[in-house]
Protein backbone atom coordinates (compact mmCIF):
# COMPACT_ATOMS: atom_id res chain seq x y z
CA UNK A 1 0.00 0.00 0.00
CA UNK A 2 1.93 3.25 -1.24
CA UNK A 3 -0.40 5.64 0.08
CA UNK A 4 -1.81 6.40 3.25
CA UNK A 5 -5.21 7.74 4.27
CA UNK A 6 -5.17 11.94 3.28
CA UNK A 7 -8.23 11.65 6.04
CA UNK A 8 -8.69 10.40 9.29
CA UNK A 9 -10.18 7.49 10.41
CA UNK A 10 -14.31 9.03 11.58
CA UNK A 11 -15.06 5.86 13.51
CA UNK A 12 -14.32 2.54 14.52
CA UNK A 13 -17.27 0.33 13.65
CA UNK A 14 -18.14 -3.48 14.45
CA UNK A 15 -16.53 -4.06 11.61
CA UNK A 16 -13.33 -2.83 12.09
CA UNK A 17 -13.50 -4.60 15.55
CA UNK A 18 -14.00 -7.62 14.44
CA UNK A 19 -10.99 -7.01 11.73
CA UNK A 20 -8.71 -6.28 14.27
CA UNK A 21 -10.01 -9.23 16.19
CA UNK A 22 -8.63 -11.54 13.53
CA UNK A 23 -5.13 -9.56 12.95
CA UNK A 24 -4.63 -10.12 16.68
CA UNK A 25 -4.97 -13.62 15.90
CA UNK A 26 -2.78 -13.74 12.74
CA UNK A 27 0.24 -11.88 14.53
CA UNK A 28 -0.16 -13.90 17.84
CA UNK A 29 -0.48 -17.10 15.87
CA UNK A 30 2.43 -15.96 13.68
CA UNK A 31 1.16 -15.50 10.34
CA UNK A 32 -1.66 -16.60 8.19
CA UNK A 33 -1.19 -20.09 7.95
CA UNK A 34 -0.92 -20.98 11.00
CA UNK A 35 -4.05 -18.97 12.42
CA UNK A 36 -6.22 -20.92 10.07
CA UNK A 37 -6.70 -23.24 13.01
CA UNK A 38 -7.77 -20.69 15.19
CA UNK A 39 -9.93 -18.41 13.08
CA UNK A 40 -11.67 -21.38 11.71
CA UNK A 41 -11.26 -19.66 8.04
CA UNK A 42 -9.01 -20.65 5.18
CA UNK A 43 -5.43 -18.37 4.70
CA UNK A 44 -7.28 -16.65 1.16
CA UNK A 45 -10.01 -15.35 3.42
CA UNK A 46 -7.79 -14.18 6.08
CA UNK A 47 -5.82 -12.64 3.32
CA UNK A 48 -8.68 -10.89 2.27
CA UNK A 49 -10.05 -9.55 5.51
CA UNK A 50 -6.37 -7.95 6.12
CA UNK A 51 -6.61 -6.70 2.90
CA UNK A 52 -9.90 -4.80 4.24
CA UNK A 53 -8.30 -3.85 7.30
CA UNK A 54 -5.03 -1.91 5.51
CA UNK A 55 -7.65 -0.77 3.31
CA UNK A 56 -9.74 0.84 6.14
CA UNK A 57 -7.05 2.32 8.06
CA UNK A 58 -4.72 2.98 5.41
CA UNK A 59 -0.94 1.77 6.64
CA UNK A 60 0.53 -1.19 5.49
CA UNK A 61 0.50 -3.69 8.53
CA UNK A 62 2.21 -6.86 7.73
CA UNK A 63 4.62 -8.28 5.29
CA UNK A 64 3.81 -11.61 3.78
CA UNK A 65 5.06 -14.02 0.98
CA UNK A 66 8.37 -16.29 0.36
CA UNK A 67 10.24 -14.55 3.06
CA UNK A 68 7.29 -15.01 5.54
CA UNK A 69 5.28 -13.19 7.68
CA UNK A 70 6.26 -9.78 9.75
CA UNK A 71 4.97 -7.09 11.27
CA UNK A 72 5.85 -3.67 9.75
CA UNK A 73 6.55 -0.74 12.39
CA UNK A 74 3.11 0.63 11.90
CA UNK A 75 1.73 -2.93 12.07
CA UNK A 76 3.32 -3.17 15.24
CA UNK A 77 1.57 -0.08 16.61
CA UNK A 78 -1.44 -1.11 15.06
CA UNK A 79 -1.20 -4.69 17.20
CA UNK A 80 -0.16 -2.79 20.33
CA UNK A 81 -3.25 -0.11 20.11
CA UNK A 82 -5.94 -3.23 19.37
CA UNK A 83 -4.28 -4.96 22.28
CA UNK A 84 -5.71 -1.89 24.46
CA UNK A 85 -8.86 -1.71 22.53
CA UNK A 86 -9.92 -5.11 22.85
CA UNK A 87 -9.17 -5.19 26.48
CA UNK A 88 -10.87 -1.83 26.95
CA UNK A 89 -14.01 -3.71 25.71
CA UNK A 90 -13.97 -6.45 27.42
CA UNK A 91 -13.55 -4.82 30.95
CA UNK A 92 -16.90 -2.97 29.44
CA UNK A 93 -18.68 -6.06 28.65
CA UNK A 94 -17.68 -7.55 31.86
CA UNK A 95 -18.33 -4.46 34.18
CA UNK A 96 -21.91 -4.68 32.47
CA UNK A 97 -22.51 -8.14 32.83
CA UNK A 98 -21.17 -7.93 36.94
CA UNK A 99 -24.49 -5.87 36.86
CA UNK A 100 -26.36 -8.74 36.91
CA UNK A 101 -23.89 -10.44 39.09
CA UNK A 102 -23.58 -12.96 36.40
CA UNK A 103 -20.52 -14.51 35.06
CA UNK A 104 -19.97 -14.15 31.64
CA UNK A 105 -17.16 -13.12 29.45
CA UNK A 106 -13.60 -14.31 29.18
CA UNK A 107 -11.04 -15.07 30.93
CA UNK A 108 -7.04 -14.61 29.81
CA UNK A 109 -4.26 -16.76 31.71
CA UNK A 110 -0.63 -16.87 30.76
CA UNK A 111 0.90 -20.08 32.30
CA UNK A 112 4.41 -20.62 32.68
CA UNK A 113 4.99 -24.34 31.08
CA UNK A 114 4.58 -27.64 32.71
CA UNK A 115 2.17 -27.46 35.83
CA UNK A 116 -0.38 -29.62 34.34
CA UNK A 117 1.43 -32.42 36.10
CA UNK A 118 1.81 -31.22 39.55
CA UNK A 119 0.01 -33.11 42.10
CA UNK A 120 -2.12 -30.53 44.06
CA UNK A 121 -4.27 -29.32 40.35
CA UNK A 122 -4.81 -26.07 42.35
CA UNK A 123 -5.17 -23.82 38.71
CA UNK A 124 -7.35 -27.02 37.37
CA UNK A 125 -9.81 -27.26 40.37
CA UNK A 126 -10.33 -23.49 40.45
CA UNK A 127 -11.24 -23.19 36.55
CA UNK A 128 -13.78 -26.25 37.48
CA UNK A 129 -15.11 -23.97 40.14
CA UNK A 130 -15.27 -20.99 37.48
CA UNK A 131 -17.06 -22.96 34.83
CA UNK A 132 -19.44 -24.12 37.60
CA UNK A 133 -20.24 -20.77 38.68
CA UNK A 134 -20.19 -19.34 35.37
CA UNK A 135 -21.24 -21.73 32.44
CA UNK A 136 -20.75 -19.11 29.76
CA UNK A 137 -17.54 -17.92 31.01
CA UNK A 138 -15.22 -18.62 27.60
CA UNK A 139 -11.40 -19.58 29.25
CA UNK A 140 -8.73 -19.00 27.24
CA UNK A 141 -5.07 -20.07 28.15
CA UNK A 142 -1.76 -18.87 26.11
CA UNK A 143 1.16 -21.28 27.82
CA UNK A 144 4.31 -18.56 27.19
CA UNK A 145 7.47 -17.86 28.59
CA UNK A 146 7.52 -16.02 31.65
CA UNK A 147 8.27 -12.96 30.63
CA UNK A 148 5.75 -12.98 27.85
CA UNK A 149 3.01 -13.76 30.67
CA UNK A 150 4.08 -10.46 33.29
CA UNK A 151 4.26 -8.23 29.92
CA UNK A 152 0.89 -9.84 28.82
CA UNK A 153 -0.63 -8.71 32.25
CA UNK A 154 1.11 -5.51 32.28
CA UNK A 155 -0.45 -4.49 28.95
CA UNK A 156 -3.84 -5.89 29.17
CA UNK A 157 -4.38 -8.48 27.08
CA UNK A 158 -3.96 -11.68 30.15
CA UNK A 159 -5.91 -10.86 33.18
CA UNK A 160 -3.56 -13.06 35.50
CA UNK A 161 -0.51 -15.02 34.99
CA UNK A 162 1.19 -17.82 36.75
CA UNK A 163 4.98 -17.51 36.71
CA UNK A 164 8.08 -18.51 38.79
CA UNK A 165 9.13 -16.04 41.84
CA UNK A 166 11.61 -13.86 40.80
CA UNK A 167 12.11 -9.87 40.97
CA UNK A 168 8.54 -8.31 41.04
CA UNK A 169 8.20 -5.71 38.49
CA UNK A 170 6.82 -2.24 39.03
CA UNK A 171 3.15 -2.36 38.23
CA UNK A 172 2.58 -6.02 38.95
CA UNK A 173 0.58 -7.81 42.20
CA UNK A 174 2.25 -11.47 42.90
CA UNK A 175 0.56 -13.96 45.01
CA UNK A 176 1.97 -17.07 46.21
CA UNK A 177 0.50 -20.26 44.43
CA UNK A 178 2.81 -23.53 44.43
CA UNK A 179 6.20 -24.75 45.89
CA UNK A 180 7.63 -27.13 43.23
CA UNK A 181 11.16 -28.89 43.62
CA UNK A 182 13.55 -29.46 40.50
CA UNK A 183 16.31 -31.89 40.76
CA UNK A 184 19.56 -32.29 38.40
CA UNK A 185 18.80 -34.93 35.78
CA UNK A 186 20.69 -37.06 33.04
CA UNK A 187 18.76 -39.38 30.51
CA UNK A 188 20.00 -42.65 29.54
CA UNK A 189 23.34 -42.71 27.15
CA UNK A 190 24.46 -39.87 29.74
CA UNK A 191 28.14 -40.69 30.92
CA UNK A 192 26.79 -40.11 34.32
CA UNK A 193 24.08 -41.99 34.15
CA UNK A 194 25.07 -45.60 35.17
CA UNK A 195 27.30 -44.32 38.01
CA UNK A 196 26.68 -44.09 41.51
CA UNK A 197 25.98 -40.86 43.56
CA UNK A 198 29.08 -41.32 45.89
CA UNK A 199 31.42 -41.21 42.83
CA UNK A 200 30.29 -37.69 41.69
CA UNK A 201 31.92 -34.82 43.08
CA UNK A 202 31.64 -31.16 42.86
CA UNK A 203 34.10 -30.98 40.45
CA UNK A 204 32.86 -33.89 37.83
CA UNK A 205 29.42 -32.45 37.75
CA UNK A 206 30.86 -29.23 36.97
CA UNK A 207 33.02 -30.82 33.73
CA UNK A 208 29.82 -31.94 32.14
CA UNK A 209 27.19 -30.02 29.96
CA UNK A 210 24.52 -28.21 31.12
CA UNK A 211 21.55 -26.41 29.90
CA UNK A 212 20.72 -23.19 32.08
CA UNK A 213 17.00 -21.39 31.63
CA UNK A 214 16.63 -18.07 30.09
CA UNK A 215 13.68 -16.90 32.12
CA UNK A 216 14.43 -15.01 35.14
CA UNK A 217 15.10 -16.90 38.60
CA UNK A 218 15.69 -15.62 41.83
CA UNK A 219 19.44 -14.74 42.69
CA UNK A 220 19.93 -18.07 45.19
CA UNK A 221 18.31 -20.76 42.55
CA UNK A 222 20.77 -18.97 39.80
CA UNK A 223 23.35 -19.94 41.89
CA UNK A 224 22.58 -23.58 41.16
CA UNK A 225 23.18 -23.02 37.22
CA UNK A 226 26.27 -20.97 38.16
CA UNK A 227 28.07 -24.56 39.36
CA UNK A 228 27.42 -26.26 36.61
CA UNK A 229 29.26 -25.75 32.53
CA UNK A 230 26.35 -24.11 30.84
CA UNK A 231 26.40 -24.45 27.23
CA UNK A 232 22.94 -24.55 25.94
CA UNK A 233 20.00 -22.86 26.94
CA UNK A 234 15.81 -23.24 27.04
CA UNK A 235 12.85 -21.15 27.27
CA UNK A 236 10.79 -23.55 28.99
CA UNK A 237 11.11 -26.29 30.96
CA UNK A 238 9.85 -28.27 27.77
CA UNK A 239 13.18 -27.17 26.06
CA UNK A 240 15.20 -28.41 28.17
CA UNK A 241 13.84 -31.40 28.69
CA UNK A 242 13.98 -31.96 25.04
CA UNK A 243 18.14 -31.06 25.67
CA UNK A 244 18.68 -33.27 28.62
CA UNK A 245 16.32 -36.37 27.02
CA UNK A 246 19.52 -35.97 24.22
CA UNK A 247 21.75 -37.83 26.76
CA UNK A 248 24.36 -34.85 26.00
CA UNK A 249 23.21 -32.73 28.84
CA UNK A 250 22.28 -32.71 32.34
CA UNK A 251 20.08 -30.07 33.92
CA UNK A 252 17.51 -29.01 36.17
CA UNK A 253 13.23 -30.55 36.01
CA UNK A 254 10.62 -30.09 37.91
CA UNK A 255 10.39 -33.20 39.98
CA UNK A 256 6.37 -33.72 39.01
CA UNK A 257 7.26 -33.00 35.27
CA UNK A 258 10.12 -35.17 35.35
CA UNK A 259 8.55 -38.46 36.70
CA UNK A 260 7.03 -39.72 33.63
CA UNK A 261 10.43 -40.15 32.30
CA UNK A 262 12.33 -41.42 35.63
CA UNK A 263 9.40 -44.55 35.47
CA UNK A 264 10.19 -45.58 32.28
CA UNK A 265 14.00 -45.92 33.00
CA UNK A 266 14.95 -42.71 30.75
CA UNK A 267 15.97 -40.21 33.21
CA UNK A 268 17.72 -40.28 36.56
CA UNK A 269 18.11 -37.62 39.55
CA UNK A 270 22.08 -36.76 40.13
CA UNK A 271 23.13 -36.27 44.01
CA UNK A 272 18.94 -35.78 44.68
CA UNK A 273 19.38 -35.21 48.86
CA UNK A 274 22.04 -31.53 47.83
CA UNK A 275 21.30 -31.25 44.16
CA UNK A 276 17.86 -29.66 43.84
CA UNK A 277 16.35 -26.11 44.63
CA UNK A 278 13.01 -25.57 45.81
CA UNK A 279 11.12 -22.61 43.31
CA UNK A 280 8.00 -20.74 44.32
CA UNK A 281 5.34 -20.08 41.66
CA UNK A 282 3.13 -17.30 42.11
CA UNK A 283 -0.20 -15.49 40.50
CA UNK A 284 0.41 -12.52 38.83
CA UNK A 285 -1.98 -9.57 38.04
CA UNK A 286 -2.01 -6.24 37.39
CA UNK A 287 -1.93 -3.23 40.53
CA UNK A 288 -5.13 -0.81 40.11
CA UNK A 289 -7.28 -2.91 37.49
CA UNK A 290 -10.55 -2.37 37.16
CA UNK A 291 -13.10 -4.56 38.22
CA UNK A 292 -13.64 -8.10 36.46
CA UNK A 293 -15.89 -10.41 38.09
CA UNK A 294 -14.86 -13.37 36.64
CA UNK A 295 -10.88 -12.70 37.05
CA UNK A 296 -11.98 -11.97 40.62
CA UNK A 297 -14.01 -15.10 41.06
CA UNK A 298 -10.91 -17.17 39.61
CA UNK A 299 -8.68 -15.81 42.29
CA UNK A 300 -11.11 -16.30 44.63
CA UNK A 301 -11.64 -20.11 43.91
CA UNK A 302 -7.34 -20.34 43.48
CA UNK A 303 -7.65 -19.39 47.12
CA UNK A 304 -9.72 -21.76 48.37
CA UNK A 305 -8.39 -24.65 46.97
CA UNK A 306 -5.44 -24.20 49.43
Amino acid sequence: MSNRRSDPLAQVSDFDIRLLRIFRSVVESGGFSAAESTLGIGRSAISQQMSDLEQRLGLRLCQRGRAGFSLTEEGREVYQSSLQLLSALESFRTEVNGLHRHLRGELNIGLTDNLVTLPHMRITHALSQLKERGPEVHINIRMIAPNEVEQGVLDGSLHVGVVPQASALSGLEYQPLYSERSLLYCAVGHPLFYVDDAQLGDDRLADQEAIAPTFRLPTDIQAHYQALKCTASASDREGMAFLILTGRYIGYLPDHYANFWVQQGRLRALKAQTRFYDLSLVTVTRKGRRPHLVLESFLESLAATR
